[in-house]
């Protein structure tokens, strides 16, 4: 069995990926005019389990709803990969996440067209007088990500924040998430509000493929020059090219591990034919660098990419952690610390639950095939 991708170098230098094991079929995940495909190595569920390692890993303010991120790094022959979906997908969803990692791990990225991405920052549904504090864990904010409808939260929270962002950085290029979190009529009040202080989109707005395109005709009637991202509406359907089809959205946002690896993510912005704003799920430094090997893959990099989440946490596997400098991520070899995935490994309890959950989605993936 066999999955087909094109041929990449290692992000292991040096390592080979020689061995023994299982390979699982699927469609051609080639992005168009890559090069001829070979397989990716399918390792068996006890080879998996061997190489995981799961850790908790506080964060410094609460994102989704969470203090902690509980993710599970394998030790793959070709690098380190993060399997790290949210607890709350279930399994099918989740399969995804463990295509990526699998990709990454045991066949490397694909090889790079430019040395460095940019990237933004990312300021959560804290309060106004928080930014500040947000925005000093990250360097050169030339452009941020401000998350907005926050359960819980109101329009004028919402307004406040962006304009503390803009108070404080005048110059930055500012765009706003809601995680499809506002009706079309919240979402054209807050547009409505929150524009006049500079978006460079807005992302993911309201629910759905139909919700974005209604709302983005409404935007365009206006007369705001306000891009509509779509996300959600990428990533979370049985179709990604859908919402390109719809003429739903002026950008994508992609993630590799939602999408089942990097070379499907480079398809699906092949296809689509819009401009892709790469962007992470809150990962260690491990998942971050296979969403700067996307990001350094893509043809084209119109915008700042969305990977400096590693700076919204306490406490990371690497010490050199995989942050910007001067804006940009490099392209360096990322791998753990042996004594910090000690100090911050999982309890028996959740080991045992990730453990479970990496072989039922093994499974799922070998049952696809």
């Amino acid at each position: 069995m066999t999955v087909p991708i094109p041929p990449s170098p290692s992000n292991r230098p040096g390592v080979s990926t020689a061995g023994a094991a299982m390979t699982v079929p699927t469609a051609s995940n080639r992005p168009a005019g890559s090069p001829a495909t070979q397989s990716i190595r399918w390792p068996d569920p006890d080879e998996l389990a061997a190489r995981a390692h799961v850790v908790t890993l506080p964060l410094r303010v609460r994102f989704r709803g969470v203090a902690e991120r509980e993710v599970l790094l394998l030790d793959g022959p070709a690098g380190w990969a993060e399997f790290s979906p949210f607890l709350e997908y279930d399994d099918a969803e989740a399969s995804a996440w463990l295509r990526c990692a699998v990709e990454a791990g045991w066949d490397g990225f694909p090889a790079p067209i430019r040395s460095s991405v940019p990237v933004n920052a990312t300021v959560p549904a804290v309060s106004a007088v928080d930014v500040e504090r947000v925005l000093a864990s990250f360097d050169a904010a030339h452009t941020v990500k401000i998350k907005v409808a926050e359960r819980g939260q109101t329009l004028r929270d919402d307004v406040a924040r962006v304009a503390e962002v803009r108070r404080l950085l005048p110059d930055a290029a500012l765009r706003i998430d809601a995680n499809a979190g506002w009706t079309h009529d919240e979402a054209l009040a807050a547009l409505e509000a929150i524009g006049p202080l500079g978006l460079q989109y807005a992302e993911q707005p309201v629910a759905g493929i139909h919700g974005l395109r209604e709302l983005r005709e409404e935007v365009r009637r206006r007369g705001w020059d306000i891009p509509i991202a779509a996300d959600e509406s990428v990533r979370k359907e049985s179709d990604p090219l859908a919402v390109a089809r719809a003429d739903a959205a002026d950008l994508i946002v992609i993630k590799a591990p939602p999408l089942g690896g990097i070379r499907r993510a480079l398809r699906i912005v092949a296809e689509a034919g819009l401009p892709a704003v790469v962007s992470s799920a809150l990962d260690s430094s491990v998942g971050t660098r296979a969403g700067a090997a996307l990001a350094a893959a893509l043809p084209e990099l119109p915008y700042a990419c969305g990977l400096g989440t590693v700076s919204l946490f306490e406490a990371d596997v690497c010490r050199n952690r995989y942050e910007a400098r001067g804006g940009q991520l490099d392209l360096r070899p990322v791998a753990p610390d042996p004594d910090l995935l000690e100090r911050h490994r999982a309890g028996p309890e959740r080991r045992d639950w990730w453990l479970a959950r990496l072989r039922r989605c093994g499974e799922l993936l070998m049952k696809d095939a």
